[in-house]
């Protein structure tokens, strides 16, 4: 499946090299502070019900899923197999580099929730994605973007690097709309005043 809805040029990266190559050494970085992960661990808290299945979309080696939620089991699907490894929140792994193969192998309507954590910018094909995650998604299931300021700029796609925190919403948004099947699209964004905090943007939906 393609979905053509933007032109081709806005996932051209600065480094067009295979992105296997850039994940071969482990990153155990986190991209926000703890200011904002304890808000981050808190809207899943609000979001994702207990005892649920869980897919951690682009993972590495923290999931920042808030213990309350007792999850029944999460899977993360990533790109280095030791930052996964290092994950105490994954119950089962999968390397797979969605640049090349955006297909998720999970059966239909087999997780509660969906987490994709400061990790959207990198995505070359958003939309195919989307749709995917929806189809593994159970009616009513929530799949929960969240993302910051900072990235590896080299990896992030173009139309990223050329538009705004708020423009951001927006694209994350749009990719929501135009990948279907999705209702209750909600942009937010952590209050502005928080002390000493990166800043912080979550858009979310549930498969109709």
């Amino acid at each position: 499946m393609t979905l053509n809805h933007f032109p081709a040029e806005y996932f051209d990266k600065q480094d067009a090299s295979d992105d296997d190559l850039f994940y071969v050494q482990p990153r155990k970085v986190v991209h926000i502070d703890d200011n904002a992960i304890r808000t981050l661990s808190k809207e899943f808290a609000a979001l994702i019900p207990t005892n649920a299945v869980i897919l951690d979309l682009m993972s590495s080696w923290r999931s920042h899923l808030p213990a309350t939620i007792k999850p029944q089991r999460v899977i993360g699907l990533g790109m280095n197999a030791d930052e996964l490894i290092d994950n105490p929140a994954l119950n089962k792994y999968v390397v797979q580099n969605l640049n090349k193969n955006p297909v998720l192998p999970f059966e239909d309507a087999a997780f509660d929730a969906v987490i994709c954590t400061v990790s959207v910018q990198y995505l070359a094909q958003p939309l195919e994605v989307f749709a995917q995650v929806n189809r593994v998604l159970k009616p009513g299931g929530v799949f929960i973007v969240s993302f910051s300021n900072r990235c590896f700029p080299t990896k992030a796609v173009a139309v990223w690097l050329a538009t705004s925190d708020q423009q951001h919403l927006a694209l994350v948004t749009r990719y929501f709309e135009l990948a279907g099947g999705y209702t209750a699209i909600t942009a937010w964004q952590q209050a502005k005043g928080v002390s000493r905090a990166d800043p912080l943007y979550i858009v979310h939906a549930r498969k109709a």
